[in-house]
């Protein structure tokens, strides 16, 4: 059963700084914190932090994720290797309210060496309060999982 106020959030030595500043404003909201990011600045294959995260959201072990790197590339490639994830790279206010109302994009990607502190809290919070649309947009997010050539 999914967790409705469970945030899973992976990292690797780009985005450790943001992390903990996104878990502290996602814990005094009321949110559960699943962390799967690395604590440490010390160089780490981003993989190793970003997998764990998306199956914590795709075995619905946490509602929603959050993934940090320098770019967001490399994170949102990772997670968008899983059947069920739609993990979305934003970098600006407006792309990670879209993300959500359609795509229903179910991790966040933020590019930690590309954004400030307070952009990418913003980008937590937008993410949080915007709901899929469905409708429209419905028809497009279900045929987003490969079926075969």
């Amino acid at each position: 059963m999914m967790k409705t106020k469970t945030i899973a959030i992976g990292n690797d030595h780009a985005g450790t700084a943001y992390k903990f500043e996104i878990i502290k404003y996602l814990e005094e909201a009321g949110y559960k914190v699943l962390n799967f990011g690395t604590d440490t600045t010390d160089s780490m294959d981003y993989p190793d932090a970003i997998h764990p995260t998306a199956c914590a959201v795709e075995n619905d072990d946490a509602a929603l994720g959050i993934i940090l790197c320098g770019s967001g590339n490399g994170a949102q490639i990772t997670a968008n290797k899983h059947q069920g994830i739609r993990a979305a790279l934003c970098w600006n206010n407006e792309l990670v309210k879209l993300a959500r109302q359609h795509n229903d994009a179910n991790i966040l990607s933020i590019p930690a060496r590309y954004v400030s502190l307070e952009q990418a809290l913003t980008f937590v919070k937008i993410y949080l309060e915007t709901p899929f649309e469905g409708g429209r947009h419905q028809n497009r997010v279900n045929k987003i999982p490969f079926k075969g050539c």
